[in-house]
C-alpha cells in the first residue's frame, strides 16, 4: 500500500487563494471599522459641541434653522479637521456628495484654518476644565 501524498498545483493555489481572500476580507473589515470609528468620534464631537452651547434663556427665541445651520457647520469643520482638509474624504465621512459638501462649505464660509482654530479652542477649553 502506497502512503505518499501527491499535491497538485490546484490544491496549493486554492489554499493560498482562500487565505488571500480571507486576508482581503479582514483588511476590508478593518477599513470599514476604522471609517465607522471616525464617524462615531466626529458625531461625539458634534454632540459635545451642542452641549457646550449656551442654553437659550426663556426670553430668547429658539430658531431651528439657525441651530441646524450651526450644527451642520460644526460637523463639516470636524470632518475637515479629521481628514486634514481633504474634502472628498470628508464628504465620504459625512455621507454626502463632494459637490454638496463643497456648496455647504461655501455657504457657511468655512475654511480649514477656521476649522483648525475651532478644534484648538475646543481642546483648550477641555484642558482648562480638566
Amino acid at each position: 500500500m502506497n502512503s505518499t501524498i501527491t499535491w497538485r498545483p490546484e490544491d496549493l493555489s486554492s489554499t493560498n487563494g482562500s487565505q488571500a481572500a480571507s486576508l482581503m476580507r479582514d483588511e476590508a473589515f478593518d477599513s470599514q471599522l476604522s471609517s465607522l470609528r471616525e464617524v462615531a468620534l466626529m458625531l461625539l464631537n458634534a454632540v459635545d459641541s451642542l452641549r457646550k452651547r449656551t442654553q437659550p434663556r426663556g426670553d430668547q427665541e429658539i430658531r431651528l434653522h439657525q441651530e441646524v445651520r450651526g450644527f451642520e457647520a460644526d460637523l463639516i469643520r470636524a470632518a475637515l479637521v479629521r481628514t486634514g482638509g481633504n474634502q472628498a474624504h470628508a464628504a465620504r465621512l459625512l455621507g454626502v456628495k463632494h459637490t454638496t459638501l463643497n456648496a455647504k462649505i461655501k455657504r457657511y464660509d468655512i475654511s480649514i484654518s477656521s476649522a483648525d482654530r475651532q478644534v484648538e479652542d475646543r481642546t483648550t477649553d477641555e484642558e482648562k476644565a480638566a
